[in-house]
C-alpha cells in the first residue's frame, strides 16, 4: 500500500481527527496509487496516522477513512459504516413515521464524500469524491442490505465530481423500471419529489424541522415565502392556518411542482396560496414598492459560498437579501433566514443579519437558532458539517 506522508507539523488536524488532507499538507507519495485507491497517511518521521482514500486531482488530497492504521477497508468496512448510520437514525424518534430521511451524511456518518437519502422505498446515492466512487459497488451492497430498499437510484451528478476528476453520472442502479415520480409524506402532507432532476437528491431534507417550525408560527399570519422551490414551506405555513401565502421563485418548473404538491394536499385552502415567477430580488424591490408587508418571511436562499473564497461575494447577497426582509415585516414580525453556504460560518452569518436589521432601521433580536434535522449530524471534529444555519429573528 502507498503511503501518503505529510509534512513536518502537518499531522495536528489528524490528531484532533479532522478526515481532510490537503495538498498543502503533503510532502509526497511513496509508492503508486490510483484515484480511489486506499493510502497509509504517515508524519513525516514515518509515524501512521490513518487510512484514506486518495484524491490526486483535488485540493483535498486525501479524505480519512479510518483513524486507525491498521484497520482494513474493504467490503465488510462498508457494510459496518453504512448499518451504523442507518441505525443512528432509527435511534431518533422524531424520524419514526418520516418517509423522507438521510440515511449517511458523508464525513460526519464516517464515509466522506458519500451522501444516501430514502424517500419511501428508493434510497437516492450520491458519490461526490474518488474513495467512494471506488467502492461504489461495495457502497451499493452495504445499502441494499442495511434497509432492505427496493429501489436505488445514483445522482452523482455535483459539480464537487468535478473538482475530484470525476465525470457525472445519473441513473438506476437497483429497479431500472421504476417510475423516477416519487410521492413522500412527511408532517401531514404529501410532497412530490423529483430525484432525476431536483435540486441535491431530489429534496430539501435539511429543511425538514424548519419547516414544521414554519408551521407552527403561521396561525393567522401573512406570510412571504423567497426562494420558494417546490412550495414545502408555503404548504406546511398553509396548514399552520396562515392568512395567505406568497411564494417567490425564478424557476417555473420548480412552481408547477409546488402547485401540484398544493393539489396532492386538498385540505388546504388553494385560494390563500398566491405563486410568483421572478427573480426573488426583483420581487422584494417590486413588492417594497407595492407597500407590501407581511408577519412571517422566510428567505431560503441557494448556496451563494460554496467555499470560504467566495464568502465576501456571497455576504453582500445576504445582506441586502435580509434588509429586504426587515423592510418587508410588520410590526412583530417574523423573518426566518437562512444560509447554506459552507463558506459562511454561523458567527459571520449572524453578523450579516444584524448589518441588515441595522441598514433597515430595526430593532430585532433572535428568538431561536436555527439548523438541520437530526438526519444530518455533525461530527464533533468536522464542523464543515454544519453548513445550514438559520435565524428565526422578531422585530419591534
Amino acid at each position: 500500500m502507498a503511503q501518503l506522508v505529510l509534512l513536518a507539523g502537518k499531522d495536528r488536524s489528524l490528531a484532533h481527527r479532522h478526515p481532510w488532507i490537503f495538498a498543502a499538507s503533503v510532502d509526497g507519495l511513496r509508492g503508486r496509487a490510483r484515484p480511489g485507491d486506499t493510502v497509509d497517511v504517515v508524519a513525516a518521521n514515518g509515524r501512521p496516522l490513518a487510512r484514506a482514500a486518495w484524491s490526486p486531482a483535488s485540493k483535498i488530497r486525501a479524505r480519512v477513512w479510518s483513524f486507525d492504521p491498521q484497520e482494513v477497508i474493504d467490503d465488510a468496512f462498508f457494510k459496518r459504516r453504512v448499518q451504523a448510520a442507518v441505525q443512528r437514525r432509527q435511534l431518533m424518534p422524531e424520524l419514526r413515521g418520516q418517509d423522507g430521511v438521510r440515511l449517511i451524511h458523508g464525513e460526519s456518518d464516517g464515509l466522506p464524500g458519500l451522501i444516501a437519502d430514502r424517500y419511501g422505498d428508493t434510497v437516492v446515492l450520491q458519490l461526490t469524491a474518488t474513495g467512494p466512487e471506488k467502492w461504489r459497488s461495495a457502497i451499493i451492497a452495504a445499502l441494499q442490505r442495511a434497509t432492505g430498499c427496493a429501489r436505488i437510484y445514483e445522482r452523482s451528478d455535483s459539480d464537487v465530481r468535478r473538482l475530484e476528476g470525476l465525470e457525472p453520472v445519473s441513473g438506476w442502479v437497483l429497479g431500472e423500471a421504476a417510475d423516477e415520480a416519487l410521492v413522500i409524506a412527511e408532517n401531514g402532507l404529501r410532497l412530490k419529489v423529483d430525484i432525476v432532476a431536483g435540486h441535491k437528491t431530489g429534496f430539501y431534507l435539511d429543511q425538514r424541522d424548519n419547516r414544521l417550525l414554519t408551521r407552527e408560527l403561521a396561525a393567522g399570519r401573512a406570510t412571504l415565502n423567497c426562494f420558494c422551490y417546490t412550495g414545502a414551506f408555503s404548504l406546511q405555513a398553509l396548514a399552520g392556518g396562515a392568512s395567505g401565502v406568497l411564494s417567490i421563485d425564478s424557476s417555473a418548473p420548480a412552481l408547477a411542482t409546488a402547485v401540484d404538491n398544493l393539489a396532492l394536499n386538498p385540505q388546504l385552502d388553494a385560494s390563500r396560496a398566491e405563486w410568483r415567477e421572478a427573480d426573488v430580488f426583483a420581487a422584494l424591490r417590486a413588492l417594497k414598492a407595492e407597500g407590501r408587508h407581511f408577519d412571517l418571511i422566510i428567505l431560503d436562499p441557494p448556496k451563494f459560498a460554496p467555499s470560504g473564497a467566495h464568502a465576501e461575494r456571497a455576504a453582500r447577497a445576504y445582506r441586502d437579501i435580509n434588509v429586504f426582509g426587515f423592510r418587508l415585516l410588520k410590526p412583530g414580525g417574523l423573518l426566518m433566514t437562512y444560509s447554506c453556504s459552507g463558506g459562511i460560518r454561523s458567527e459571520h452569518f449572524q453578523q450579516i443579519v444584524a448589518d441588515a436589521a441595522v441598514s433597515a432601521g430595526c430593532d430585532a433580536r433572535i428568538l431561536r437558532r436555527l439548523a438541520a434535522p437530526p438526519d444530518h449530524p455533525v461530527a464533533l471534529h468536522f464542523s464543515e458539517g454544519e453548513y445550514l444555519k438559520g435565524l428565526l429573528c422578531q422585530v419591534d
